[in-house]
């Protein structure tokens, strides 16, 4: 027997009896959920016969409320534990099926032996719970797993940094508890077991990878000192992944401190959302809040207006062209600037001593407080004082005078015929109002006549509650008209030429309750600083994903809508498709203060020839480094006419159907001629259209549009159109870009007439033209 056919059969052994030792403890486990379970049930169902409900006197009231506080935190406690002897249930499960996937030896110095430390996903201890059988991949020991090759290691623990000597670095592939195979490597993570896990064809959902970690993805998943942290990495680098993990390693160290409600993701698309909705359960962590940036400011809006969606806005301008997209793109730009948010800032403090507009606050169409009272009332505070807490002042004045003129109200003729209608019960409480009152000299008429008050009072309370709701929410401030005499203010050197114009289109929309996509932040942004404080303090970590396409003025602003949170932004500059992205602001740049940015510039998803061909693309994109994966070089195929394309792309279809990719992707460059795609390839072969409301993804054939794609890999991608006329546009190379590096495995590239500048500036070598 060989030394490998040796390493082999003891680590087999040693998977055995680790396999037998899950079994036993959740044989164990489920037993006591079962038991739990049913003591639940029985809570339940016998709630109210175990709890003592008088309700004759005061002490009889207190006993009955602490007898029902006293079966709520009995349940409570039982659900608890039944939830988490469920979790380990659904851990050892995992176990189960691939107990670890690494093993490192390491001598700790002044040790006399090798400690033996296998890492999987979650840890195992003996059944005498006296050692690890298994160490939590997230756990500090596991961190030279991941930083170290074999000879001087070291990590960090709360007593300080261990070191000591790694003797030995294993890798294993474990299928439902047989070792497949093993690696015995001298590098981070060996291309050996890179191969196996990422060569095969992708899935539907983003996978946990922690075996296949590398020393730079491990920087991001661990770092816990920088309060922004930039990751610019290459399509296909790991970065989505490694952010992913960074979240379960925050949740596993903080658990303590932080749960998966403290953390946002704030992602491109719903699609995306379900795309990597399956990670941290894998992981064995509860999924944070998942939000779109656009569902985040259209929540803020509260459904007042109707806004334009990112996508609508690159729709608009990848179709858009002369004098009105020229016009829009500089109004972009600018509204994406810090340099606007500086002239917004500056007008607020204007405002703080002239120039806010007001509204009268009305009730029954009757005027109670003018505009002119209430600004007048606001501009006699401090101007020392921010404007939001001058407008808390104010709406205290102004309901204090509410209530002062509805004890006048009370006598009105229509108060008299809503008391004549309200219902029984509202009598019965009145009666028992006066009950309470000493009536040892009250005659009936007058008995009636304090009950009438009673319920004419209660009328007028019902009916000014909506009102002073608003007022309290500070709705007697005109932000709208507010908004636009800032904008209209004054025209600073840095604005665009036409300002004029852009301003009379927002006046425009905002009188109709539409608001662009560029006015958005701007606008919520003004409206907080006017009316106060909406920001959300519970969340302490937010992550960015495809963070190249928020401008500088979009992270600023979620900067101060989580002011207690560490911000981690991932994305690539080179992917950068949003029309603000040339303003040459982009938070992944690194200059924001306290952040820490790290690169990476390997890329793992798609075959060497892939990246080699899309390095092309981009002059800036020459770091990249392709993963040693080899496939067919892209295909550039050009069509006599669209007929002929059409014919083309249904037989490529089927030719990848037929060599078992299961997700293959025909990318359009926009919604429009994706869905015209989408009619002729669906009377052919089932297809699914991808749109910005899609919220699933599924295995098969998908039409999408380009800038919809982003995040999400496929095993084959067409591209309808890669012609000059398509992707002609210096804006237009980054999408170009995008929609290329989705390919895993096969990229296919057809047209009419002449080739992309792009495709054609690329190496001859890097492509097969047909």
């Amino acid at each position: 027997m060989t030394e490998d056919e040796k390493d082999l059969k003891d680590e087999q052994a040693r998977v055995t009896r680790v396999q037998e030792t899950i079994e036993k403890k959740r044989e164990k486990t489920a037993g006591m959920i079962q038991g739990i379970r049913e003591k639940v049930i029985d809570l339940r169902k016998n709630f109210w016969e175990d709890v003592t409900v008088n309700l004759d006197e005061p002490d009889d009231v207190n006993e009955t409320q602490a007898s029902l506080k006293q079966q709520a935190e009995l349940l409570g406690e039982r659900e608890r534990t039944h939830q988490q002897i469920n979790n380990e249930v659904k851990t050892l499960d995992r176990l189960q099926r691939n107990p670890y996937f690494g093993r490192i030896d390491f001598r700790e110095e002044g040790a006399d032996h090798d400690e033996e430390i296998y890492v999987g996903l979650a840890s195992l201890m003996d059944e005498k719970e006296e050692d690890f059988l298994i160490y939590d991949w997230r756990a500090p020991i596991s961190s030279m797993y991941y930083d170290f090759s074999p000879g001087d290691a070291s990590y960090e623990t709360i007593e300080g940094n261990i070191q000591g000597e790694m003797t030995l670095k294993r890798q294993f592939i474990i299928r439902n508890g047989k070792l497949v195979a093993l690696f015995d490597t001298g590098v981070t993570i060996g291309d050996s077991l890179l191969q196996y896990v990422l060569g095969g064809n992708a899935s539907t959902e983003m996978k946990s990878i922690v075996a296949t970690i590398q020393k730079e993805q491990n920087q991001i998943i661990r770092n816990e000192s920088a309060a922004n942290l930039i990751v610019q990495g290459a399509a296909g680098s790991g970065k989505t992944s490694a952010a992913l993990q960074r979240v379960a390693y925050l949740l596993y160290h903080y658990r303590d401190r932080i749960s998966a409600e403290n953390i946002v993701l704030l992602s491109p698309n719903p699609l995306f959302n379900s795309y990597v909705s399956n990670v941290l359960p894998e992981l064995g962590e509860d999924n944070m809040r998942q939000a779109t940036f656009y569902a985040h400011m259209d929540a803020q809006l509260e459904g007042r207006e109707t806004i334009e969606t990112p996508f609508e806005q690159m729709e608009y301008m990848l179709l858009a062209s002369g004098e009105e997209k020229e016009q829009r793109l500089a109004g972009i730009q600018y509204k994406a600037s810090l340099d606007f948010k500086r002239y917004i800032d500056d007008k607020l403090d204007e405002f703080k001593r002239a120039g806010l507009i007001f509204k009268d606050v009305s009730f029954r169409k009757q005027r109670i407080v003018s505009k002119q009272e209430i600004q007048s009332y606001f501009y006699s505070l401090s101007n020392t004082l921010p404007i939001s807490n001058r407008a808390e002042l104010t709406a205290a004045w102004i309901v204090e005078k509410l209530q002062l003129w509805g004890e006048w109200e009370t006598r009105k003729d229509w108060v008299r015929e809503e008391v004549e209608l309200m219902e029984k019960e509202d009598y019965v409480q009145a009666f028992s109002e006066l009950q309470k009152r000493d009536r040892t000299e009250t005659a009936d008429f007058e008995e009636n006549k304090q009950e009438e008050e009673i319920l004419r009072k209660w009328v007028v309370e019902r009916k000014l509650r909506p009102l002073i709701k608003k007022v309290r929410k500070h709705a007697f401030i005109n932000v709208k008209k507010s908004y636009l005499r800032m904008l209209a203010a004054e025209r600073r050197p840095e604005m665009p030429a036409s300002w004029a114009q852009l301003y009379e289109t927002t006046k425009q929309h905002l009188m109709r309750k539409y608001m662009s996509w560029e006015d958005v932040t701007p606008f919520v942004y003004f409206r907080d600083k006017v009316l106060g404080d909406r920001s959300d303090k519970s969340i302490r970590y937010v992550l960015i994903d495809e963070a190249q396409d928020y401008s500088a003025f979009q992270f600023a602003y979620l900067q101060q809508a989580f002011p207690n949170a560490r911000m981690t932004l991932l994305g690539d500059i080179n992917q950068a498709i949003q029309a603000h992205a040339l303003t040459g602001e982009n938070v992944l740049s690194g200059n924001t203060a306290d952040s820490h940015r790290i690169e990476l510039w390997r890329s793992y998803r798609s075959t060497r020839q892939i990246v080699d061909f899309t390095k092309e693309l981009l002059d800036h994109a020459k770091n990249i480094q392709p993963f040693n994966r080899d496939g067919d070089l892209p295909t550039v195929i050009t069509a006599a006419d669209d007929k002929e394309r059409r014919q083309m792309i249904l037989e490529k279809i089927h030719s990848l159907q037929n060599a078992g990719y299961e997700t293959i992707a025909v990318i359009g460059k926009t919604s429009k001629e994706s869905k015209e795609a989408h009619d002729w390839i669906k009377e052919e072969m089932d297809a699914d259209l991808i749109t910005e409301t899609t919220s699933q993804y599924k295995k098969g054939l998908s039409v999408i549009p380009a800038y919809l794609a982003k995040g999400i890999e496929f095993d084959a991608v067409i591209l309808y159109d890669v012609s000059d006329e398509a992707y002609g546009h210096e804006s237009e190379r980054t999408l170009l870009y995008t929609a290329c590096t989705r390919a895993m495995h096969e990229l296919h590239m057809y047209m009419v007439g002449n080739v992309s500048p792009f495709i054609e500036a690329a190496a001859a070598e890097t492509y097969s033209s047909k």
